[in-house]
């Protein structure tokens, strides 16, 4: 249940740790439950996915998609063929990242799930490589398919003074020296590499979408001692 370490494209760091890792956060801060449905965006080879086969009970359901072929079929012929309430979607997006070979936009995507289905929605290092526009419509895909009382678990390279003071200071992880309306980057050749998001435009994003941020826990790249995680780590939920 373990990629071989070639084929892993998500980061370093131990694949089966990160996993049970990111399932606690979920127990804890977005109420999973062994018979949640839940929802995996940019569920990459499966990280969280082989960590919840053993917690998800039957009543319970895991659906996850990514744009990057490779990790969708290992998914689906390691865990969906031993566990049937585990599914998974190629879905073809351009990313300049990770997959350049079409010009289908993730702006115009909608999620091809049926409204207010999901108890708990997942999006790891995704905001972290998306264009503004970008993720203002998977917030909205995110508002139509989480039900009411749903928690969403989004992580975010998030910008405000406090941060940016960090950065001039040589204090944090990465440096998004190259400052755009709304966001900032560390390499302007490859847009999608690394994307910090002001913070006053996620709350404007949220509103605009029926969303609303629980809790913000920034993350141990800005250099913060109590951080859950590497990445910013926001709880959302809908109004």
């Amino acid at each position: 249940m373990i990629p071989p370490r070639g084929m892993i494209f998500i980061g370093a760091g131990d694949f089966e740790k990160q996993g049970l890792h990111l399932m606690e956060l979920l127990k804890k801060h977005a109420g999973l439950r062994p018979d949640s449905r839940v929802l995996d965006v940019g569920c990459g080879i499966g990280r969280l996915a082989v960590a919840l086969t053993t917690y998800l009970d039957r009543q319970g359901s895991y659906e996850g998609f990514d744009i990057v072929k490779k990790g969708i079929d290992w998914c689906e012929k390691k865990i969906s063929s031993k566990y049937p309430n585990f599914h998974f979607l190629h879905i073809d997006l351009k990313n300049d990242l990770y997959n350049l070979k079409t010009e289908n936009q993730a702006r115009h995507f909608k999620f091809p799930y049926e409204n207010n289905s999901f108890d708990c929605i997942v999006l790891t290092s995704v905001f972290t490589h998306m264009m503004p526009e970008d993720i203002l419509n998977y917030l909205e895909q995110i508002s139509s398919v989480l039900k009411t009382d749903g928690k969403c678990l989004a992580t975010f390279f998030l910008l405000n003074k406090e941060v940016k003071e960090k950065m001039a200071a040589k204090q944090t992880f990465f440096d998004f020296k190259h400052a755009y309306e709304g966001y900032s980057l560390i390499d302007k050749r490859v847009k999608e590499a690394n994307i910090a998001l002001e913070e006053e435009l996620l709350y404007t994003f949220l509103e605009e979408k029926g969303l609303k941020a629980d809790a913000i826990h920034y993350g141990a790249w800005s250099a913060n001692a109590d951080a859950l995680d590497f990445q910013d780590v926001v709880i959302l939920s809908k109004k």
